[in-house]
């Protein structure tokens, strides 16, 4: 297995109302050098986070009280903390869901311990300033497109007006991804490997929920420019071009 290169004690919260499955979670964690703090509900979440920071939320969709789903859309109107949301196997449409809703992953029930450690770490890897390839060969901190600014090391999205533009770490990564291979036709294979978001079977349509986020951030009203296209059969295609700044 390949060494973790995180930084050490990463604080996972694992909010799952099953006992025994919270602590099998928090175990296995604790053995691979996270901290963990676990949370039964909604209630536990909030107060976790009014009391420590968090560098990522394992959050079960089936909760008492508010769903994972319902947690996840108030997360996001907080918080950009990585979310990585656990389903039940072959339940597509809470997956759909909580990526519409801001979630960075997901891991379907029942799912295998290194699968899981697999997903947390790649999840950690996105959030972490790195240093970015760099695009058509030119250097820099900025990528510009259509007046846009995405800058690499802040991991922070400027519209044209200067106003800043929220992105989960999906969203940034798919952003980016289409950033470095401009006017290129990318299959959704090719998006999902270029985002670095798969780490065992994914979904098709994760790739096409993500790209619709992005649209609705990059392209606000029907009088926006069309940065996004679809290519019929095919996949998308970034269609301004991008230099660095």
């Amino acid at each position: 297995m390949m060494p973790d290169t995180l930084p050490p004690e990463a604080h996972i919260l694992v909010v799952e109302d099953d006992g025994e499955m919270r602590t099998l979670i928090a175990k296995f964690l604790r053995q691979n050098g996270y901290r963990v703090t676990g949370a039964r509900d909604g209630r536990e979440m909030w107060e976790t986070l009014g009391n420590a920071p968090v560098d990522l939320i394992l959050l079960d969709v089936m909760l008492p009280g508010q769903s994972g789903l319902d947690l996840t859309r108030a997360l996001r109107a907080k918080t950009r903390v990585p979310i990585i949301m656990v389903t039940a196997r072959g339940d597509e449409t809470d997956r759909i869901v909580g990526l519409e809703l801001g979630a960075d992953d997901y891991i379907p029930k029942p799912f295998s311990r290194p699968e899981l450690l697999a997903r947390i770490r790649a999840v950690l890897r996105r959030v972490q300033p790195a240093e970015e390839a760099p695009v058509a060969g030119l250097v820099g901190d900025r990528i510009l497109f259509a007046g846009w600014a995405l800058d690499t090391r802040r991991r922070e999205l400027a519209a044209p007006d200067g106003t800043s533009v929220d992105l989960s770490g999906g969203e940034y990564d798919m952003l980016l991804a289409f950033c470095e291979h401009p006017q290129r036709v990318l299959s959704r294979d090719q998006l999902l490997d270029l985002a670095r978001n798969r780490v065992s079977d994914s979904i098709d349509r994760s790739v096409d929920v993500m790209v619709s986020r992005l649209r609705r951030k990059l392209e606000p009203t029907e009088q926006s420019p069309a940065l996004i296209k679809t290519i019929r059969g095919a996949g998308y295609m970034f269609i301004p071009a991008v230099t660095r700044g």
